[in-house]
């Protein structure tokens, strides 16, 4: 998409009086309105990188699949990311977590903005998203780690603006049926906190590219 490049990616994490509401609720599962932080919660705090990167003359961005044999969210698709550890700063975590992940070191990321922060109700995290460049527009080789990524997604930004990647259907939650809104990417469906993180990131970019 020609008119999609790092400087419009700027324009689009500074953007003022954006409504992350709006945008965020595009994805959200289940019909909720929204996700609120109940009260005395023991929050773990987390947080994740979109890594974006140039292949074949086009802006792309990185997800994983997580391997079945983890404990929480197996076989989901999601960003590199995880748990803050002590005394990091929660950029630190992204990017640590990245390398850990998919062999991208942290020095080769530029850093471009952040998302708003979103709750897991599952999971009890309250996670931070940050958008990073990779050096200057080179292509990355993904190492992914065997114990917890069972598959390297790529998707090229273009992907996620078309109208037709953003979808929903029926699914069967606890014996009723809800309607679960999803990006089809490929033969996956991106849902969930994922998704709402993504939807907010596609939103701004719809601004700035002026498309819908």
């Amino acid at each position: 998409m020609s008119s999609l490049t790092i400087d419009k990616i700027h324009q689009a994490l500074a953007l003022h009086n954006f409504d992350t509401v709006a945008a965020q609720k595009k994805m959200l599962p289940f019909g909720s309105a929204e996700r609120v932080l109940p009260d005395n919660a023991a929050l773990r705090v987390g947080a994740v990188l979109l890594l974006l990167y140039c292949r074949k003359h086009e802006i792309n961005l990185v997800l994983t699949k997580r391997c079945e044999t983890l404990n929480s969210h197996a076989g989901q698709i999601s960003f590199p990311g995880g748990r803050q550890e002590d005394a990091e700063t929660l950029l630190t975590t992204a990017l640590r977590e990245t390398e850990e992940e998919v062999g991208i070191p942290a020095t080769a990321v530029q850093t471009l903005g952040e998302l708003t922060s979103i709750y897991i109700p599952p999971s009890g995290f309250l996670v931070h998203p940050f958008v990073g460049w990779y050096q200057n527009g080179g292509e990355p080789t993904f190492v992914p780690c065997e114990n917890e990524v069972a598959e390297i997604i790529e998707v090229p930004l273009r992907t996620l603006l078309a109208p037709e990647t953003a979808v929903s259907e029926p699914w069967d939650f606890k014996g009723r049926e809800v309607m679960v809104p999803y990006f089809a990417i490929e033969d996956h469906k991106v849902w969930g906190a994922t998704a709402i993180m993504l939807s907010e990131f596609v939103e701004r970019l719809r601004i700035v590219t002026g498309t819908s």
